[in-house]
């Protein structure tokens, strides 16, 4: 099996160069959702240690099949509430936390496991009915109510723009986040995927999220 993952990295390394980001500081998270453990775990083989999934049942199979030193785990899909208790302990980072109502019931039961759970908070820039995600206005109308929640670790923020062919389209939305999460004193940023992953470097993403130029397309 050929993965195009090595001529990813060599373009991922091309374009960090060229705007004078040093690649070891971006996170590259491999979208594994849908793919067969034998891509994953060939991957794996080539260092990538990284993979996000968007399906918690899915996600934990996985997790149990394929119990590698150093593998990390990122859970990039909607929570659920009804689904929080399974997913605690078994992400790396969630960067999908996409209400308070969510990120409360994160932290009380965290609390109860006597768990810190690291999040970004997923932002719907857009305004698109059918994504994810809180409105920068909601977010810091309720920031305060944010930083109380003791058991959780906001380490940044994550959003999608609007799938579109040009990819320059992503480029406010980006802007946009970073400038939110400096106000917020925020690290991380989760942003870009296989369409357009280049501009997010340039804007300054330190998670990128990419499947196909990872895997290959999906056979299914």
């Amino acid at each position: 099996m050929s993965l195009p993952l090595n001529d990813f990295r060599h373009e991922f390394e091309k374009v960090c160069q060229q705007c004078g980001r040093d690649p070891h500081s971006i996170t590259l998270v491999a979208v594994s959702k849908k793919q067969p453990l034998s891509k994953i775990h060939e991957a794996y083989r080539e260092k990538q240690y990284d993979f996000g999934e968007n399906y918690i049942q899915e996600a934990l199979e996985k997790q149990n099949a394929l119990q590698l030193p150093g593998i990390r785990w990122h859970m990039i899909g909607p929570v659920q509430t009804n689904k929080i208790n399974k997913i605690l302990g078994k992400f790396v980072l969630i960067h999908s936390v996409d209400s308070f109502h969510i990120a409360e019931e994160i932290n009380k039961r965290a609390e109860r496991d006597g768990l810190k759970v690291p999040v970004l908070l997923q932002l719907n820039l857009a305004h698109e009915e059918t994504k994810s995600g809180q409105t920068k206005e909601k977010l810091l109308s309720q920031w305060d109510q944010y930083k109380k929640l003791s058991a959780l670790q906001i380490e940044g923020l994550m959003t999608m723009p609007p799938l579109q062919e040009d990819p320059e389209k992503s480029r406010p939305y980006f802007q946009e986040l970073r400038k939110l999460a400096k106000q917020l004193g925020l690290q991380q940023l989760s942003m870009g995927t296989s369409s357009d992953w280049k501009v997010a470097l340039e804007e300054g993403a330190t998670l990128i999220r990419v499947g196909t130029s990872v895997f290959g397309e999906r056979s299914t």
